[in-house]
């Protein structure tokens, strides 16, 4: 398989001129977290629940190789092919992904499926997000291009004002409802470089004394989209008004009832109730805790035939544009598929048994 597929070379990013109306809370993953919260998985064949906890249509598949990437975060998997997932097989993967955070799948077809596969696939994990100013590949708005081709003589502004390409977020976490299940993949990457990084906010939740998160239980941040949607090489392509939206600090997930921290450098902006200085203190320790904490990292080398399954819910990731550029050659072209989630939660109020938001 070689680094430019020749069934997915039209697969670009394009830019349009109309305006989709904006993002409110889904009621649908509203009420799939309610239930959840109360115990009752077993309700729909499409989602997860705890009988598939073992997950042998998955993990004992006739030739899987399953291996721990560390003990923290990061499955691989290789000997099965992704794009022929069984919807049982497809549960079990979003189980293992709210579990181990990342998912690495090596040698895989995946690719080649075309944005109708892509969609279908995604679609059973939740409703596909369309993304308030990335590009799309035409007539498939659900599917975002991560592009980035020098032909042209591009300027790549994530190295232009900064010292460092390295910009650590959950996927849109400004939405409303989060992300979920995501999928990402490649079409073509440099010969070296280009790689991305991931991170576990459980594990960076799960590090910090007990007094200490119990400070963090109750607090709220503002995540903001605006920054995003304002940088020089967007303005005036963004397709959706721009939003903010307050999140729980700390979050559940609601199926493996782990709490993870829920601020990103990139989209957190303040915490709500706080003053600017009490709140950039408290933003900036969490923000360097989970950046720094290698115990919860790890590095994805992209290779022809590799896809990333991660929960947006508890973990964080950074693509790393470190790779050298040779006019007319050099190419990162990936692709991503990103279903939306529940509303971030708390959790469930003492004594009411209401969410907690």
């Amino acid at each position: 398989m070689g680094t430019a597929l020749s069934g997915v070379k039209h697969i670009v990013a394009s830019f349009f001129d109309f305006l989709f109306a904006g993002l409110t809370a889904s009621p649908y993953l509203e009420d799939y977290y309610t239930r959840l919260s109360h115990g009752d998985r077993d309700f729909d064949d499409s989602f997860l629940w705890e009988s598939a906890e073992a997950k042998p249509n998955l993990l004992k598949a006739p030739n899987a190789v399953v291996e721990e990437i560390t003990p923290a975060i990061g499955t691989e998997i290789r000997g099965i092919q992704l794009s022929s997932f069984s919807p049982a097989q497809l549960d079990e993967l979003a189980l293992l992904a709210a579990e181990r955070g990342v998912v690495v799948f090596q040698d895989q077809d995946f690719s080649e499926a075309g944005p109708e596969h892509w969609k279908a696939y995604g679609k059973h994990f939740g409703p596909l997000h369309v993304h308030q100013m990335g590009g799309q590949v035409k007539d498939h708005p659900e599917i975002l291009p991560v592009y980035r081709d020098f032909t042209a003589g591009a300027v790549d502004n994530e190295i232009k004002d900064n010292v460092t390409s390295v910009k650590w977020h959950s996927d849109m976490s400004y939405e409303i409802n989060g992300m979920g299940t995501t999928t990402f993949f490649v079409l073509s990457t440099p010969p070296s470089g280009g790689d991305t990084l991931y991170l576990s906010t459980t594990a960076a939740y799960d590090h910090l004394s007990e007094s200490f998160r119990s400070k963090l239980h109750g607090l709220h941040a503002l995540h903001s989209g605006y920054d995003q949607a304002s940088v020089h090489d967007h303005r005036d392509r963004y397709i959706r008004e721009p939003i903010e939206t307050e999140h729980p600090v700390i979050r559940l997930h609601p199926v493996t009832k782990q709490y993870g921290l829920y601020v990103n450098r990139l989209y957190t902006k303040r915490i709500v109730g706080w003053k600017r200085e009490e709140s950039d203190a408290m933003l900036n320790f969490l923000f360097d805790h989970i950046e720094r904490g290698q115990d919860w990292h790890i590095r994805v080398h992209w290779r022809p035939g590799t896809v990333v399954v991660y929960d947006n819910r508890v973990t964080q990731h950074s693509a790393l544009r470190d790779f050298r550029v040779e006019e007319g050659k050099t190419r990162r072209h990936m692709i991503r598929i990103t279903p939306q989630a529940e509303r971030p939660v708390l959790g469930r109020s003492a004594g009411t048994g209401q969410t907690e938001q």
